[in-house]
């Protein structure tokens, strides 16, 4: 069959659907789960992840991965090893199969090897024990399990259609790792990993949601300082003082460059947020939740504790985006009044000038009268002069009526000769090409 050429991303994009598929998990089994946040740069993240995961490889004798893959399996003796990369962190799920008599004592991360532990180059945002039993009870005795949780508050709920049980208290313990129990009542190996991966996803998904809210609480304390300089500059403005129109102006530009840096700097950690909560939902509502007498469903719980934080997160981003558009309102109408008060004071300057080219008009009108007379008598004065001459050569002539006859018409000449020029100085301009 002769087919068009593929697109060049064609075999990745369909393999994006299979990436990170979850694992069968046979029962009773237990899992020790890290999340490793590092760098955002995603090449970064890339290199420095497959770095710590390549020591790992090598310390198990197993073959390292590719640095474009994003999913890799390995099994090491009784260890198995799930690595996922994310956009901002990798996971490391390691479980370990065979029956146990307490779900959370010798967890399965003691037998990984503790300085590669120590040497990960990111840092730790999740840490989760998660046992697999097998229960048979479809009502199990809460006051047995509790003990398992240190007496914390349980919340959980019967899951995956009745098939199994999940209790967590959503705390970390004195050993830097959360708990979660999840009893297999009809669970098969596909349905029970599946159900691993959502609960691992959860916890993870919302520590990583909440990631923004610190930033949310910093940015908040700083709004409402920048509202109330705002409020200041906005009612100076109202005023009708132009004397200060340039200072307020400095302060507003501050001001803007301050929430506009604010803007680009969180902007991703907000977006982002708000993608992990939508997901840690979306994981929860996959749970299909029963409730179990007594205990608050892991949906309620969220709704409570985790949905104010992302309201908070939310609102600090509208906020800051609200107060954004605001400065940049302001500054379009201070900047139109200070460009208005520019251009009267242009306009205040050119009728200053048309004024002072008036009168050096009319200064100059009257030089060239004057120097039109002066012309004239000495002109006069040489056809005097002239007159005497031919006078004294023979001619008969009254030198006086000659030299008073040739007043006007000296005077005309001179006043046109001074019109020409003037024409011509005055035209000179226009035929000059700049280079």
């Amino acid at each position: 069959m002769r087919l068009p050429p593929n697109h060049p991303q064609r075999y990745l994009l369909s393999n994006e659907i299979h990436a990170r598929p979850p694992q069968e998990l046979s029962t009773p089994v237990r899992l020790s789960y890290i999340a490793i946040n590092y760098d955002p740069d995603s090449e970064k993240l890339a290199n420095v992840a497959i770095e710590d995961l390549a020591r790992l490889c090598v310390i198990w004798g197993v073959q390292t991965p590719t640095p474009e893959v994003t999913h890799f399996v390995a099994e090491y003796a009784t260890l198995r090893l799930k690595w996922e990369r994310h956009t901002e962190f990798v996971t490391y799920t390691f479980s370990h199969l065979g029956a146990f008599e307490r779900p959370f004592e010798n967890p399965v991360i003691a037998l990984v090897n503790q300085e590669w532990l120590a040497t990960l180059a990111g840092k730790l945002v999740v840490a989760i024990h998660l046992a697999v039993q097998q229960n048979h009870v479809l009502v199990p005795d809460l006051r047995e399990v509790v003990a398992e949780f240190n007496d914390n508050y349980l919340v959980g709920a019967t899951v995956a259609g009745g098939n199994g049980i999940v209790l967590t208290d959503l705390k970390i313990h004195a050993d830097d790792f959360g708990r979660m129990l999840l009893m297999d009542l009809k669970l098969g190996k596909r349905q029970a990993g599946r159900t691993v991966q959502r609960l691992l996803e959860i916890e993870t998904y919302r520590i990583m949601a909440l990631l923004g809210l610190p930033v949310a609480r910093r940015i908040g304390a700083l709004l409402g300082n920048a509202e109330r300089e705002l409020a200041a500059i906005t009612s100076l403005m109202a005023q009708d003082t132009t004397s200060d129109e340039p200072a307020l102006l400095v302060r507003l530009t501050r001001l803007a460059a301050t929430i506009e840096s604010e803007v680009a700097a969180n902007s991703f950690r907000f977006g982002a947020s708000g993608a992990y909560y939508d997901l840690t939902k979306r994981r929860i509502e996959e749970l299909r939740e029963e409730r179990l007498s007594g205990v608050q469903t892991i949906e309620e719980f969220m709704d409570r504790r985790l949905a104010p934080a992302m309201s908070t997160c939310a609102s600090v981003e509208k906020r800051l985006l609200d107060l954004s558009e605001r400065i940049a309102r302001a500054s379009d109408l201070l900047r139109t009044r200070v460009d208005i008060e520019r251009e009267q004071q242009n306009q205040a300057l050119l009728a200053s000038m048309n004024r002072r080219a008036q009168m050096q008009l009319r200064l100059q009108q009257t030089v060239e009268g004057l120097s039109i007379a002066a012309i004239t008598y000495y002109v006069v004065g040489l056809v005097g002069y002239a007159a005497k001459a031919l006078k004294e050569a023979g001619v008969h002539l009254s030198v006086e009526l000659v030299t008073g006859a040739s007043i006007p018409f000296v005077a005309l000449a001179i006043w046109l000769a001074v019109r020409r020029v003037r024409k011509h100085i005055i035209a000179e301009p226009e035929h000059i090409v700049l280079p």
